[in-house]
């Protein structure tokens, strides 16, 4: 074979890569409202630098007539390019060929990614669409599987793991985008869950489709599993290059700071007028996060899930920072079992890439009530509390209004190692409410009382200022300042700066034992 038949030989076998599993299945794709493999690949990464790895490969199975049914690449892509022209490891499994389903030789592929992202320290995103393991390999597809899980969990902390569902995601494979830090989904076309409508009809006689079970409002409203639901593949594609741009390429870097043309030094005269007179009354922490950040540009993590806490990424003068904040808007921005868990996850990520952590508290306390205790309120939120313990991070907290009770010290109190601790002039810092506080204190004096109300009213204003006040924690150092709402912006900016070389660690261990 001379030389230029051996070139035409490789861009025939590049071709036949290219083209997955035929024109008739990319266009039932494209009828599907999806988008083939490639494609996805060419929205995500910057344009002309993806660069491919394992073109060529193919399955080893010979059961079930499987050897002559030979695809190079055997159901996905693999390779790396750029984001904003910082490189990120890629794969995207192409449905067009076998399901998009996973064999040995593609779980291969995958784990050689992830192993060339752990070696040269850049994130992972996984494009998936797959009907799940290759039944004709049986144990092999498994251990296939079962190796790419298991270099999730060693990446998990060392480079950041984004995983888009497009498609299906079913039974084990769900374990993967699971242990991943964010999971993506495409409205009305992606779907998760382990196991199918048809088995679940079977076994227990309910009736769901897979949208019911498993389909991205679901996850991202209900389950907690997925933290972003897009209308379409293009949006999904385009905030992960958004989300990108705020994360350190692994646990060694810091955050990519970005020139800004916010002025550090702004103050905005709407933020002392957010908080109403009323104690009792809502209001959205997200027009305080808006108010305060780089051009009210706020990425919101999780926004349809536990909608009683906030969490998410800005910039303060440049500087990616992670914000949490309770939302009185919702349950009054008390404390459950799903909000702390959403909470604890995120700070924790934000702590393992060295993103600094900004809160704002307005928080009543925990959620009461039997459901809460029965599905173990105390260990969820525990959880809260030891991703702020854990966290070396900068860590800047603004109590906004109440900081009541457990949820005040849960709240990056400086107790638990708050850098910077500064209050609103309304907030309220206190074991619990006034009134309850009155009831409870005076009860004696209450119940023998000829006007209840009145002397309850008394008790309870006498109360607010003694305790409804920064003051008294000021007063004992646990509040670093008090500043007036419009002074915030500034004042984090100064303390980011601040703690620009903050040296903080934990003892030396194997790791935690989180209450999981």
């Amino acid at each position: 074979m001379s030389r230029e038949e051996k070139f035409t030989e490789l861009d025939e076998r590049l071709e036949a890569a290219r083209k997955g599993g035929g024109e008739e299945r990319m266009d039932r794709q494209h009828k599907a409202g999806k988008l083939t493999a490639r494609e996805r690949l060419d929205l995500l990464l910057d344009e002309g630098s993806f660069r491919e790895i394992d073109a060529f490969v193919t399955h080893r199975c010979t059961n079930f007539g499987m050897e002559k049914k030979l695809i190079p690449g055997d159901g996905v892509v693999t390779g790396y390019g750029t984001v904003e022209g910082r490189l990120v490891y890629v794969f995207s499994q192409d449905f067009t060929v076998f399901g998009g389903s996973l064999s040995m030789a593609h779980g291969q592929k995958i784990c050689k990614i992830m192993d060339l992202a752990m070696k040269n320290g850049a994130p992972v995103v996984g494009l998936n669409d797959s009907g799940g393991a290759r039944i004709q390999e049986g144990v092999w597809s498994l251990a296939g599987y079962a190796e790419y899980f298991l270099r999730n969990v060693l990446a998990s902390g060392v480079v950041p793991q984004i995983s888009v569902i497009m498609g299906p995601c079913a039974g084990g494979a769900v374990y993967s985008p699971a242990i991943t830090d964010f999971v993506f989904m495409v409205d009305k076309t992606s779907y998760m869950f382990l196991t199918g409508p048809d088995v679940i009809k079977t076994v227990v006689h309910e009736d769901v489709t897979h949208e019911e079970l498993g389909g991205a409002s679901v996850h991202n409203s209900r389950s907690g599993v997925g933290h972003f639901a897009h209308a379409s593949e293009a949006e999904s594609l385009s905030e992960v290059r958004r989300m990108l741009a705020f994360l350190p390429s692994n646990n060694t870097e810091n955050p990519p700071r970005k020139e800004s043309t916010d002025d550090p030094d702004r103050r905005d005269p709407e933020l002392d007028e957010i908080v109403p007179e009323n104690p009792n009354k809502p209001y959205d922490i997200k027009d305080v996060i808006s108010h305060v950040v780089d051009d009210g540009d706020f990425m919101e993590v999780h926004k349809d899930f536990a909608k009683n806490i906030v969490v998410g990424f800005a910039r303060f003068d440049g500087q990616p920072v992670g914000i949490v904040g309770n939302q009185p808007a919702a349950l009054a921005g008390v404390l459950d079992i799903n909000s702390s868990v959403k909470g604890a996850r995120f700070v924790r990520f934000c702590d393992a890439f060295n993103v600094p952590i900004v809160t704002f508290t307005d928080v009543p306390g925990f959620l009461p009530g039997t459901g809460q205790e029965y599905g173990g309120i105390i260990k969820h939120g525990a959880k809260l509390l030891y991703a702020y313990c854990e966290a070396t991070v900068p860590k800047i907290n603004v109590i906004t209004r109440k900081a009541y009770g457990g949820a005040y010290v849960v709240m990056s109190s400086k107790h638990i190692r708050g850098d910077v601790n500064v209050a609103w002039p309304t907030s309220e810092i206190a074991v619990m409410g006034a009134e309850g506080a009155a009831n409870v204190l005076y009860r004696r004096e209450l119940k023998a009382a000829d006007d209840p109300a009145k002397l309850r009213k008394e008790l309870t204003d006498e109360f607010l200022k003694t305790f409804g006040s920064p003051y008294v924690a000021a007063a004992a150092g646990f509040i670093d300042m008090v500043i007036k709402p419009r002074d915030t912006r500034p004042v984090i900016i100064d303390s980011l700066r601040m703690l620009a070389n903050k040296r903080d660690s934990n003892p030396p261990k194997k790791h935690g034992n989180i209450p999981l």
